[in-house]
């Protein structure tokens, strides 16, 4: 099943401006059946925090790009949830990643 496909089949559907947010930051993983949608969903939230934790980037127009990343990151863990033996391990290295980006944007 494709990333896309799995989002579609959440409930309920996000707001249409929030869907495209997350489409657009997912690229072409949403249409790979390989990656999970927890790797997806998760690698493309970091890409995109990545992207705005950069010098004078985060601004009122970055809301959206923000609003994306966190339901990224709320996507990723309910994928999680779905492999109860792998939540813990999953939530510990989400955090590890997510505190780098906080260190690389000091």
């Amino acid at each position: 099943m494709s990333v896309r496909a799995w989002l579609d089949s959440r409930t309920p559907a996000p707001p249409l401006a929030l869907g495209q947010g997350v489409a657009q930051a997912l690229g072409a993983r949403a249409d790979d059946a390989r990656i999970s949608p927890y790797d997806a969903c998760l690698e493309s939230a970091i890409g995109s925090l990545a992207d705005l934790l950069v010098p004078d980037a985060l601004g009122r127009e970055s809301a959206a790009d923000l609003l994306a990343a966190d339901a990224l990151v709320t996507y990723a863990f309910e994928a999680a949830a779905e492999d109860i033996s792998q939540l813990e391990a999953r939530a510990s290295s989400a955090m590890l990643q997510l505190a780098a980006l906080a260190n690389r944007a000091e």
